[in-house]
């Protein structure tokens, strides 16, 4: 079963998102191969290297799945490989710090083994990772549950018909627009961000706006039974309405706006 939870990873200062796919862990292969080379094209990078590794190539279908990784702008579909399919891959990049990841890889392995037994660990290990990279502790709890809100948001959509990736992206999207008056993808564009995730530099206010939009969102389709995605289409709308409501309105009050294309993160 598909995890609903995309996590991300330090190594060495390199993002690596991974998720969980039949209960072991899964890693997205153009993060791992960044994470190696000095080049920031890991797409011409991968086609290279089967090109010179055939035998990768011929099996690369083998240990290759693509998965549903959550970004701010909604689910992409991602190659990912997990740790076995990792390592097959290292073994064509001719690089020193191969060694090291192979370490990392085998502890991030460990680790997993360990949260099966014990969930909560890998909610303290998320906040410590958000910790070391220099947040507060209070922003900490508020991205902790803004991510169980996004959670149970995502579930509702699967268990209401939401299948394709477009579609949780446009959900997304309705939300958004009507919380911000702009899309994930506007927004990241309007804070300087590519691949980075959104959420990771919004300041207070915008995550809990951000929450309010979506926890509304969730309550609606409960208490109104919402199918398909007509129905959860126009809920979107209301609940990030009723977030964006309370946005102008504090706005006003304060005389400045609540979206902003200050990131956050450059300001811890």
């Amino acid at each position: 079963m598909l995890s609903d939870a995309t996590k991300i990873a330090l190594f060495k200062g390199k993002e690596i998102r991974k998720l969980i796919y039949k209960n072991e862990w899964w890693f997205v292969i153009e993060d791992v191969v960044l994470a190696l080379i000095d080049s920031t094209d890991s797409k011409q990078y991968i086609q290279r290297m089967k090109l010179r590794d055939m035998e990768l190539a011929k099996g690369w279908v083998q240990i290759v799945h693509t998965l549903s990784i959550k970004t701010a702008g909604g689910n992409q579909q991602m190659n990912c490989a997990n740790t076995e399919g990792i390592f097959r891959i290292i073994q064509s990049i001719p690089s020193s710090k191969a060694e090291p990841l192979k370490r990392w890889l085998a502890k991030v392995g460990y680790e997993r083994i360990q949260e099966i037994e014990d969930p909560e660990l890998a909610t303290k290990r998320t906040r410590v990772l958000y910790k070391l990279k220099g947040y507060r502790g209070d922003w900490i709890e508020k991205r902790m549950r803004g991510i169980a809100i996004r959670g149970e948001l995502t579930d509702e959509w699967k268990n209401r018909g939401v299948k394709q990736q477009r579609e949780y992206e446009i959900l997304t999207a309705e939300i958004s627009k009507a919380t911000f008056g702009v899309t994930p993808s506007e927004y990241k564009k309007l804070k300087g961000l590519k691949r980075q995730n959104l959420r990771d530099h919004m300041d207070d206010f915008e995550l809990i706006f951000t929450m309010l939009g979506e926890r509304s969102t969730t309550e609606i389709h409960r208490t109104e039974n919402s199918q398909g995605m007509n129905k959860l289409a126009r809920d979107a709308k209301v609940g990030g309405d009723i977030a964006g409501g309370a946005r102008k309105k504090l706005e006003k009050r304060l005389k400045r706006s609540i979206v902003s294309k200050n990131n956050y993160k450059k300001l811890v």
